[in-house]
């Protein structure tokens, strides 16, 4: 990293790796979009947006880059797919186990195999929260597994994932797909409970990944698949607070910002919400303490190819 540019502008003395407890890591890869391109330009358009943030959250009354936030160098690999999310795997893997809170900005929604993939060789009995509009569900798009469309495919297989917001799929994904754990937007509109629902599926350990898709395009136009009836703001927040209060959230990813040069406000929406969610996990984290990880040494050098199972105590 540059060591003249910090995250949003930060003082130095809160940006150092050794006296952080948060890592960001952007990752500004668009190698498997399909439709609207621009997703590379996500990690800048959204690291501008943040320097021009007020950094005191009046909600929390805090101002948590005082914990410390790190901005790693980007991810930049980019010959293949595959390559692209080992890379973001063994660097997002690097920072969990340095007892660091990692986060991650893309970028398309297929750095998140590599992200999801080291929290669940890292965390014990991972629950995956995904917040998107598509269902992500895929095997295999376009002669690849590291594809946008197969985010989570492999979340399904190995994590307890929970789907929230999803109003676009292929039938195909009907085969991989666990309803009881997937919350469609069209329901959720007349469900008042379906929050409560979601975090009483979840694990201790839960890793989000947020697609800004999964946000109406009246308040977050600039994504590459924009699509009707999403999430708005507030509600949104909502459902983070609680899951932050409620569990233990390891570490988080946020992608497919594709930023419009006349449409400010979605990357201003994204910087908020990266900030907000640092600012729920942190709430009642002093600064002066440490930062302790639950990162199970033991699990990191294997991955965890088995279904999750409910009845797992580990």
């Amino acid at each position: 990293m540059n060591s003249n540019i910090t995250y949003a502008g930060i003082p130095e003395e809160y940006s150092k790796l050794d006296n952080a407890k948060i890592v960001l890591i952007p990752v500004p890869y668009d190698g498997t979009s399909t439709w609207q391109k621009g997703a590379d330009q996500g990690p800048k358009a959204f690291l501008d947006a943040s320097e021009n943030m007020e950094l005191y959250d009046i909600e929390t009354e805090t101002e948590v880059y005082k914990q410390g936030i790190y901005l790693a160098d980007a991810v930049t690999e980019n010959s293949s797919p595959e390559k692209m999310v080992d890379a973001v795997h063994q660097t997002v893997k690097k920072y969990i186990t340095r007892n660091k809170f990692v986060t991650a900005f893309g970028g398309e929604h297929s750095i998140s195999i590599g992200t999801i993939r080291a929290f669940n060789e890292c965390f014990d009995n991972l629950t995956v929260l995904q917040i998107d509009a598509h269902a992500d569900l895929r095997k295999e798009y376009q002669g690849s597994k590291c594809n946008h469309a197969c985010a989570v495919y492999e979340a399904s297989q190995n994590t307890n994932l929970i789907q929230v917001g999803i109003r676009s799929m292929d039938v195909i994904e009907t085969t991989v797909m666990d309803k009881e754990k997937t919350y469609f937007a069209h329901d959720m509109v007349s469900d008042e409970f379906w929050m409560d629902s979601a975090i009483d599926q979840m694990t201790e350990n839960v890793f989000i990944t947020i697609d800004l898709d999964a946000f109406d395009p009246s308040i977050m136009p600039s994504t590459g698949t924009p699509e009707p009836g999403g999430l708005l703001w507030y509600e949104t927040l909502d459902f983070l607070r609680k899951v932050f209060e409620e569990k233990n959230v390891v570490g988080f990813d946020i992608v497919e910002l594709c930023p419009d040069a006349e449409e400010k406000s979605s990357d201003f929406l994204a910087a908020k919400l990266y900030y907000k969610m640092l600012s729920y996990k942190f709430l009642d984290d002093n600064v002066e303490d440490g930062y302790e990880s639950t990162f199970n040494d033991s699990a990191s050098s294997t991955n965890k190819f088995s279904k999750f199972d409910n009845d797992d105590d580990n």
